[in-house]
């Protein structure tokens, strides 16, 4: 059921590496720019980013994405598609860290980077990124809060039960459909605990919607996201073509849709998002989604 009552998100103004990440008024877009070869989706899509050539064509991609209505990048440097080969801190920086300084150079937009590894994070940070997105909820790098903490930036806390090479496309939490949500929940709970304890309050939560849960927990956290904001934090909602909706919309007899015929599904998965409560859509698509985000907040005005 649609959340009766939408959040209060007056409280939801983070201070992220002293730049303000501002959800009190509407929901936030963060748009994608993943710097790897191998993501499920666009990976590949600016080649060996450490080349010039390369390099501007990310940042006209992620420019492109602000005037869209992002108000958020998210750079990425290693795929976390399930069954993505790990790759070394050495090698993340190396596509990551001059495209940030470059983004930055170009714009003030807040910038997060889509990382596990504190060597990453820190020098992400230092170059101008403001949010750490952490898959791992804090779980995989103990030193990564120390990071955050240092630095004062805003965190992304999601929750995954394994590292992305553990994981395959339906792994089951071994949980009931009742119960997905209190595991989740907990462990974004002791994550959040973690978080505060080394001093950070810039704190946004993610389910994990892909991540390590069958076709059939997906749909069912994206039906209570709005319970998340027990936590006291921000929601983000990161659905943007991911299998689950292929499994939605294949047809009787044929094979999933591929990410590249999933954008359908994306924008409605997104407006599900929203009308549950998501307080920031992570997406490759900005434009669609900023047009959902126009939509759910005039009806929410009309109401």
């Amino acid at each position: 059921m649609m959340s009766q009552n939408p959040t209060d998100r007056s409280r939801f103004r983070l201070n992220c590496t002293g730049a303000t990440l501002d959800l009190s008024a509407r929901p936030a877009i963060m748009g994608i720019v993943n710097l790897t070869p191998d993501s499920f989706f666009d990976g590949g899509s600016y080649g060996n980013a450490g080349e010039a050539a390369q390099l501007e064509r990310a940042l006209e991609s992620a420019l492109a994405m602000v005037r869209a209505g992002a108000e958020i990048i998210d750079v990425g440097g290693e795929s976390t598609r399930p069954g993505a080969d790990s790759v070394g801190a050495e090698e993340e920086m190396r596509r990551t860290t001059p495209f940030i300084e470059l983004l930055r150079r170009h714009s003030d937009v807040v910038i997060s980077i889509d990382t596990w590894k504190s060597e990453v994070a820190e020098a992400a940070l230092r170059v101008g990124a403001n949010i750490v997105n952490d898959i791992s909820g804090f779980s995989f790098d103990p030193k990564m809060p120390g990071v955050c903490a240092r630095y004062r930036a805003g965190v992304v806390l999601m929750h995954t039960p394994a590292k992305p090479d553990q994981l395959r496309w339906s792994y089951n939490t071994g949980a009931e459909h009742d119960e997905v949500m209190a595991l989740v929940t907990g462990f974004l709970r002791h994550s959040i605990e973690v978080a505060r304890e080394h001093g950070i309050e810039s704190i946004i939560v993610d389910p994990g919607l892909g991540f390590g849960k069958t076709v059939e927990e997906n749909y069912h956290l994206l039906a209570r996201l709005d319970e998340l904001h027990e936590l006291g934090c921000p929601v983000l909602a990161g659905v943007s073509r991911k299998s689950f909706l292929g499994q939605a919309i294949r047809m009787p007899g044929e094979e999933v849709p591929p990410p590249s015929e999933r954008l359908n599904a994306t924008i409605s998965a997104n407006t599900i998002a929203l009308m549950h409560g998501a307080d920031i859509l992570r997406v490759h698509d900005v434009q669609p989604a900023a047009d959902a985000r126009a939509v759910v907040v005039a009806m929410r005005g009309a109401g």
